[in-house]
């Protein structure tokens, strides 16, 4: 009967008791002070279920504003971190087009002054570059960056002239394994590629002779490579050769259709050497081992 008048904490059995006479339900109980006792204990249940209702409900937006503070946190520490990327790339962007300015500076002045020294130092070139207005554009990277870049630069310089000088000595058909640079300057000294690598006669020669080196080195190599193409010198050869000398003339002969062997003919005790050392150590390893035998064919049985 109480819950269908719909009471709540604030009601008073004072004021709604009025309303319960004439229901039969409240004249069943004849005691008033009954009466009245329970109702109160019912205005304490509800009274316990709303703050029960008002507990929850403020732990649920509890809840809901700590979820939207995360989320805001979130979304400032999200664009913190975009904000930071964005200055990030613009500080990447602004240092790589400090480093192309500068290597253009480079490019335009070291030029000039390696035509005129082979030694160009950073100091010295630094002073040069300090008076070009671009210098000014490159003010992001620090001292040892800029000469970090210069010494790349001129590194970079000198690589590509000495491959333009070696691509010169092997156009020059007359070098020989035991050409001299006192024969073969005279002949490319006039070319723009030498002229380019250095304007010192001694640094020329040095790398003249270490083209020599490097290609004596590879025409031995091949020269070993064609040794072992060739089938016709086996463990057998030195003792052919101890036998009658027209072993050696056959191996020549064959020989003298390859490249490999022509190559060599400035140095034939050099080529006659590789011959012997290679047949020298046949002789040693003596016969090959033979062919693995394959499993004889059976024979079907009838």
């Amino acid at each position: 009967m109480l819950s269908e008048h719909h009471l709540d904490a604030q009601s008073r059995w004072s004021k709604v008791k009025d309303r319960m006479e004439s229901d039969y339900r409240y004249k069943s109980m004849e005691s008033s002070s009954l009466r009245e006792e329970l109702f109160k204990q019912y205005i304490e249940k509800v009274a316990k279920n709303v703050d029960t209702e008002k507990e929850k409900e403020m732990e649920r937006q509890a809840r809901i504003e700590a979820s939207l503070r995360e989320r805001e946190r979130e979304v400032q520490k999200a664009r913190s971190e975009q904000t930071k990327e964005i200055d990030r790339e613009r500080e990447q962007h602004k240092r790589e087009e400090a480093i192309q300015n500068f290597k253009a500076l480079l490019s335009d002045m070291v030029k000039h002054n390696l035509v005129r020294s082979s030694d160009v130092s950073w100091s010295d070139t630094r002073r040069s570059l300090r008076k070009d207005h671009r210098w000014e554009s490159a003010s992001l990277l620090d001292r040892e960056e800029k000469e970090k870049l210069f010494n790349e630069h001129i590194e970079a310089l000198s690589k590509k002239k000495k491959e333009h000088f070696r691509q010169l000595l092997d156009e020059t058909l007359t070098i020989t394994l035991t050409s001299t640079w006192k024969e073969i300057k005279k002949i490319i000294k006039e070319d723009p590629r030498c002229t380019k690598f250095s304007s010192s006669d001694r640094k020329k020669q040095k790398e003249f002779e270490e083209y020599i080196r490097d290609k004596f080195i590879t025409a031995k190599a091949d020269f070993r490579t064609l040794l072992k193409e060739t089938k016709f010198i086996t463990y057998r050869s030195k003792k052919l050769i101890q036998e009658s000398d027209q072993h050696m003339k056959d191996i020549e002969k064959i020989l003298q259709n390859d490249k490999r062997y022509l190559v060599l003919d400035c140095v034939p005790e050099e080529r006659r050497k590789l011959i012997m050392a290679y047949i020298d150590d046949l002789d040693r390893r003596g016969p090959p081992p033979p062919p693995t035998a394959s499993e004889p064919t059976r024979r079907s049985t009838k």
